[in-house]
């Protein structure tokens, strides 16, 4: 076609041209639409998400500390541990769904999406291994810090270990673990992967969920979301100070790790699945520990 000259009409190119047009106004009302609906959520409301979510563990911790607790937490039956564990969810369930009225926080926010697949099970269990040789090597390596810098003289180093063990009987019934078998399976499978893995994985999501919205150019980008996490981490670690500072630690170092998985694979599960397994294998494991512990002592 030459310069200055029109370009050809036809009724078919004008329909085209029209039906293109109507293509594009269509595209951009449902964009405008859906930046509406990110907006229509009131910037108070994702407060109360934050609040009422994010701040669940606090009053429980706080509580943890000044009580003196003469029973685990689980009790030492199989009645008593199904009964903590439906007041625990129940409680979660409802806070849970208050912040979810206020926010009306999407699925895709809370990244609930099954991924990667059938992996998801194989994936949990082998990053569950993954954060025991973490907590592993963290361990040794803060033991040879201590040894080095003479803060624990060589010799004492058995004692400190044995005097600054997590007191995991705040949490199960170590005989019951041994002696009852209804009750350890159950604190394999539910207290393991309901309790602690989709409650505490659940929570960890809906803050970071609170975070993003509440301060989208902090952290809404991935490494925004990392910088989150590791705020959330660290009331995850103060969530756990009744069994002890060096369990607060190693709390809010897995809990790093597990939301670092949820970021990694957009999905809850995989960090679900992972911190079901490790404990499982955790509470599995936890009488021949003490036992170590206590013959090391």
């Amino acid at each position: 076609m030459r310069l200055g000259m029109t370009a050809p009409s036809s009724p078919f190119l004008d329909f085209l041209r029209r039906a293109l047009g109507a293509q594009d106004c269509i595209l951009q009302g449902i964009l405008l639409m859906n930046d509406r609906m990110k907006s229509q959520v009131a910037r108070w409301r994702w407060w109360i998400h934050l609040i009422v979510i994010g701040g669940y563990f606090f009053p429980g911790t706080i509580f943890a500390l000044i009580q003196i607790r003469h029973h685990p937490a689980l009790t030492g039956t199989p009645a008593g541990l199904l009964t903590a564990c439906g007041i625990e969810l129940s409680a979660f369930g409802l806070l849970f769904a208050l912040g979810w009225l206020a926010s009306r926080v999407r699925l895709d926010d809370l990244y609930f999406r099954w991924r990667p697949g059938w992996w998801v099970v194989p994936l949990g269990a082998g990053y569950s291994l993954v954060l025991r040789l973490a907590v592993a090597f963290t361990l040794i390596a803060v033991v040879v810090l201590l040894g080095i810098t003479g803060l624990v003289p060589a010799e004492d180093i058995r004692e400190y270990l044995s005097a600054n063990r997590p007191e995991f009987e705040r949490v199960a019934n170590v005989s019951s673990l041994q002696n009852d078998p209804v009750y350890f399976w159950l604190t394999i499978t539910v207290v393991s992967f309901v309790l602690a893995g989709l409650r505490e994985e659940l929570w960890r999501v809906a803050t970071l969920a609170g975070m993003r919205h509440l301060w989208p150019r902090v952290f809404d980008s991935t490494y925004g979301q990392y910088v989150a996490m590791a705020i959330i981490a660290l009331a995850f670690g103060a969530a756990h100070l009744p069994l002890g500072i060096p369990a607060a630690a190693a709390a809010g170092f897995i809990g790093f790790l597990l939301g670092s998985l949820i970021i990694l694979h957009r999905s809850i599960w995989p960090a679900v699945f992972a911190h079901g397994f490790f404990d499982a294998t955790t509470f599995a494991l936890l009488p021949f520990a003490l036992r170590t512990l206590q013959q090391l002592h």
